[in-house]
């Protein structure tokens, strides 16, 4: 059983690993490695799917208008961003905000597990189809299972899973705003049953440090224009 000091350290060595990962296309066009940023011991964790342009040059997540709704949001039923992880299934913007490709999912896969892992979240609210697609392991849509909760095994875990809308779904489509507060509106009562029964299964390896060949890519310098990623204090991870 690791301790909260011990969980900490691992999950800055799986931050620092994906600063340098290269397993994928999208870090020869990133500004930065958006991993994820909030309360390391959080019961609840919000998965969305990959960073934008505002998210790529600040090197945190969800910071534009859809996190100013998420924020609104988890303020109506008296949390704030402070209380929870929230993280993508990519770590990397696609260029122009296009949909993620199956490699770079699998790419990324091992960061949002280990997350998982180390922060033993009792919930998660999956953002949207890839994210509810990806974590249900499932082709059903975002439209035919959000508000319904469900107990999933993803990867090192068992957890409530809920999937809901994507708070952008929201900026575009203004109706669906009071669907995304109904199904916000449960969140209090299923993080009231506690954590599922966790099943017995050996635990993720610790992150293995970077491959010199990509220690050396991930050196290449830097234009004096792009912004520094962001420290782990910044993250708010520990």
């Amino acid at each position: 059983m690791r301790t909260a000091s011990e969980r900490r350290e691992l999950l800055k060595a799986v931050y620092q690993q994906a600063r340098g990962c290269v397993a994928c296309p999208l870090h020869e066009t990133r500004t930065n490695v958006v991993f994820g940023s909030g309360n390391a011991d959080a019961e609840l964790m919000f998965v969305g799917e990959a960073p934008g342009a505002n998210e790529d040059l600040q090197g945190l997540p969800f910071v534009g208008q859809a996190g100013k709704l998420l924020e609104k949001l988890l303020a109506e039923i008296g949390m704030e961003r402070g209380d929870v992880f929230i993280c993508n299934t990519l770590k990397c913007r696609p260029p122009g905000n296009r949909n993620p490709f199956p490699h770079e999912l699998e790419a990324c896969r091992q960061f949002l597990y280990s997350q998982l892992e180390l922060i033993e979240p009792t919930m998660i609210c999956t953002l949207g189809n890839f994210a509810t697609k990806l974590l249900r392991g499932e082709p059903v849509g975002i439209s035919r299972i959000h508000g319904q909760p469900e107990v999933r095994t993803i990867g090192p875990r068992t957890v409530r899973l809920y999937p809901i809308y994507h708070p952008a779904a929201a900026l575009y489509t203004p109706s669906m705003v009071e669907t995304l507060r109904t199904d916000f509106l449960r969140i209090p009562e299923l993080l009231a049953l506690g954590p599922p029964v966790q099943p017995e299964t050996a635990a993720i390896p610790e992150p293995a440090p970077v491959a010199e060949p990509e220690r050396a890519a991930a050196a290449e310098p830097t234009p004096p224009s792009t912004p520094e990623p962001p420290d782990a204090e910044q993250l708010g991870l520990f």
